[in-house]
């Protein structure tokens, strides 16, 4: 008899989250078990526990998956599940803290998608504020965007967090290839002037980015709100907004609202939970594997 598909799901926080459970089941893992309040100490031990009893064939019907709501947690959990692993003994694991890899890896993509189809470039080059950048979605979709070539600066209440938090994207997930800036939300007024590109990763109904600073943005091509929460981050967008173009935008600029990325965001995880169940390998995925998924995903929904 085969064994049942079971996704083990570790999590920081007090609660798995119900929405990355309702996902794991929807994309066809017929178990998920839940891990709460878990440490980094132990999670050598849950993986070894999980690769042992089952034989090597019988693991492709496996996984691990990592929530929570940190991300740099996340992602070092992930290295510790790996190393943990004892070839043949070896199952795949999925990293995305509070959804935000692919949460930010949606936004990202749909914000290429734009800059691709309705002005004709990519994000290289293009200088990118994230407001309220200082969360799980803001780290991963500036890092995202730096190592697509893009000129990030996060952007924070206090200059000092936001700093703090764009040097954990430099040395902990940039590889080498990202050199994210750091500025305080007092001085958005004046970065808002050469920027192409606005990510609004804040709190829920909190208006990040006004009618007056969006028409005082020349250089503004498209900007991106994950907050469906009224007020939306982003004067003039609206949750179902995608490519529209936003009233008073000096430059033409389109906006992308949160339930479009959400849609986004719901495939690439969907894809992803997927794509561990029929892998005839282990796979090892994060923010990155979230980006190129939903750009495929993206391109395959615009081709047809």
């Amino acid at each position: 008899m085969e064994k049942p598909f079971i996704l083990h799901m570790l999590t920081t926080a007090k609660n798995l989250s119900p929405f990355d459970v309702n996902m794991a089941m929807d994309a066809g893992w017929v178990s998920a078990m839940s891990y709460t309040n878990i440490e980094a100490s132990e999670v050598q031990g849950l993986v070894q526990d999980a690769i042992f009893s089952r034989s090597a064939k019988n693991l492709k019907r496996t996984s691990i998956f990592i929530g929570g709501r940190d991300t740099k947690q996340a992602m070092d959990m992930l290295k510790i599940a790996k190393r943990s692993m004892i070839p043949p003994f070896e199952v795949s694991v999925f990293a995305d803290p509070s959804g935000a890899f692919t949460t930010a890896a949606a936004m990202v993509a749909a914000v290429e998608y734009q800059l691709i189809t309705k002005f004709d470039t990519t994000l290289e080059g293009k200088n990118v504020l994230a407001l309220g950048g200082t969360g799980p979605v803001g780290q991963a979709a500036a890092v995202i965007a730096a190592k697509a070539g893009a000129n990030v600066r996060i952007i924070g209440r206090q200059l000092d967090k936001a700093q703090h938090t764009a040097d954990l994207c430099n040395n902990e997930f940039g590889d080498g290839k990202t050199n994210i800036q750091a500025g305080a939300d007092a001085d958005k007024a004046q970065y808002i002037k050469d920027t192409d590109i606005v990510f609004a990763t804040g709190a829920a109904g909190i208006e990040l980015l006004s009618e007056v600073l969006i028409a005082s943005a020349p250089r503004l091509k498209v900007a991106a709100d994950v907050n469906a929460v009224p007020p939306a981050g982003i004067a003039g967008i609206s949750a179902m907004d995608d490519g529209v173009v936003i009233a008073g935008a000096s430059g033409g600029a389109v906006g992308i609202g949160a339930l479009a990325i959400g849609n986004v965001k719901y495939q690439t995880q969907n894809l992803l939970l997927k794509r561990m169940i029929h892998s005839d390998k282990p796979l090892y995925l994060h923010f990155e594997h979230a980006f190129d998924v939903a750009r495929e995903y993206i391109k395959s929904t615009h081709t047809k």
